[in-house]
């Protein structure tokens, strides 16, 4: 059996200290259901779900643009862009969707995922073009115009760990989507 005092030692605080953190009642405000209804009913009026879907395709895309030009730059390939793909993607679809319901989310992470895609694929171009002298614009054009080669260079130049940042890449879309309510909006939803 274990002693309190081993307890405590086991759990790097006591019960004391857990209360600490938790919040208090004064802490958490109450909610009036009247106030919560009216201003749900206005955040839902104000969602916008076309603008979400081409402010976050812009936002991916620009995103998928500054990737490239990273990788073709330094002549590595940085993962970790593709949370910056993801986090433009969901801020995009957050501001200009202001959307609160799981489908802002869901746009926000495709976005996100074809940002990446676009960005793997304007990285290849990009070494493709100064591999052989030839314009940029020029090898986009050829690769996107052909669905085949683009799925054919995608297969070529996989790696296991884009399954990683892509994973990343929809996370941080989804999570970056939503409209968050502020402190003023709490604090005026109170029943005070």
């Amino acid at each position: 059996m274990i002693k309190p005092r081993e307890k405590e030692k086991i759990m790097g605080h006591n019960e004391a200290t857990a209360r600490l953190d938790m919040p208090t009642e004064a802490q958490v405000p109450e909610i009036d259901p009247v106030k919560w209804e009216a201003f749900n009913a206005q955040r839902l009026s104000e969602q916008n779900l076309a603008l979400s879907i081409v402010g976050g395709g812009l936002a991916a895309m620009i995103g998928a643009a500054v990737w490239a030009g990273v990788t073709v730059a330094t002549g590595y390939q940085i993962g970790w862009m593709a949370i910056g793909v993801g986090f433009l993607a969901g801020f995009a679809v957050r501001q200009l969707g202001k959307g609160v319901a799981p489908t802002f989310g869901v746009v926000a992470a495709a976005c996100a995922l074809l940002g990446c895609i676009a960005g793997n694929l304007l990285s290849v171009c990009g070494f493709y073009a100064l591999q052989e002298s030839v314009p940029f614009l020029q090898m986009v054009r050829a690769v996107f115009s052909h669905p085949a080669t683009m799925i054919e260079l995608l297969k070529t130049t996989f790696s296991p760990m884009d399954l990683l940042f892509y994973g990343l890449a929809l996370y941080t879309g989804y999570r970056c989507a939503f409209r968050p309510i502020s402190e003023e909006e709490m604090a005026a939803l109170s029943r005070h």
